[in-house]
């Protein structure tokens, strides 16, 4: 299906590190590690996910470089059955003990990778142990960002929680599974502006009914921004973005 949302890309100062800290902790396993001149990729993700569920893309630059979160995204979520029994775990084995579930209403808990990036345990009668549900980011214009998903994407709104102070809205392809990952936007009422950083580096949507050419000449026919175009990727990739500026990949499976 075109659309399914195929990873989220984060950036991260120690690669081994990183990569024992997911393996280890929520039992991942490393699906393809790519060796450039300037930077490694690593994919990893549960080892009986499903087919349409997306992965962690770890991205290792060799300069040494040190990242900026900014507040624009916020975090990854990752399933479970019991969120106490989930959190209780973790901490057994070492994690950081960043919000746990009495904090937040018994409902979900948060931990933080080894390069400071939020992972939210969630309760879902779904998909894998630790396979990722859905990936935050925050938005300005919560209408707007709706409409730009909805019409560039073919995206649905699923679910919705209004809050006092805020709301947060979830959205995906609409005949997409349960397993697969959703956006979470996030929106606050006080009218603040984000910080976009370069910790976090963009989620990816897989061309799969058509090929990337095709299902990139869509989304310029409905105009959205053209950033990086699929010559400009040697017909590998191509890059949009969101109002907010959150990056947005096209891949092909």
């Amino acid at each position: 299906m075109d659309g399914i949302l195929d990873h989220t890309m984060v950036r991260v100062e120690d690669l081994e590190e990183s990569i024992d800290w997911y393996t280890e902790h929520l039992d991942w396993e490393l699906k393809r590690k790519s060796e450039h001149s300037s930077f490694t990729l690593a994919f990893l993700g549960p080892e009986d996910m499903h087919e349409d569920g997306a992965v962690l893309e770890l991205t290792y630059n060799h300069d040494g470089r040190s990242y900026d979160f900014g507040d624009s995204w916020g975090h990854i979520a990752v399933r479970c059955e019991d969120v106490y029994e989930a959190y209780e775990d973790l901490m057994d084995q070492g994690v950081e003990d960043y919000r746990d579930p009495d904090s937040c209403g018994g409902s979900y808990a948060f931990v933080k990778s080894p390069s400071g990036h939020e992972i939210e345990l969630v309760e879902r009668d779904h998909g894998a142990k630790y396979s990722i549900d859905h990936t935050m980011i925050r938005v300005e214009d919560v209408d707007e960002s709706i409409g730009w998903y909805t019409r560039k994407l073919d995206y649905e709104m699923f679910r919705r929680s209004e809050h006092s102070s805020f709301a947060l809205y979830f959205m995906k392809p609409e005949d997409a599974p349960e397993e697969a990952m959703s956006l979470e936007l996030t929106y606050n009422y006080d009218g603040r502006e984000y910080d976009m950083g370069d910790a976090w580096g963009h989620v990816a949507v897989r061309a799969d009914e058509s090929d990337l050419e095709e299902y990139w000449e869509m989304l310029m026919d409905r105009h959205a921004e053209d950033y990086r175009d699929p010559e400009s990727c040697d017909y590998n990739y191509a890059f949009t973005k969101d109002p907010d500026g959150h990056e947005i990949e096209v891949v092909r499976r």
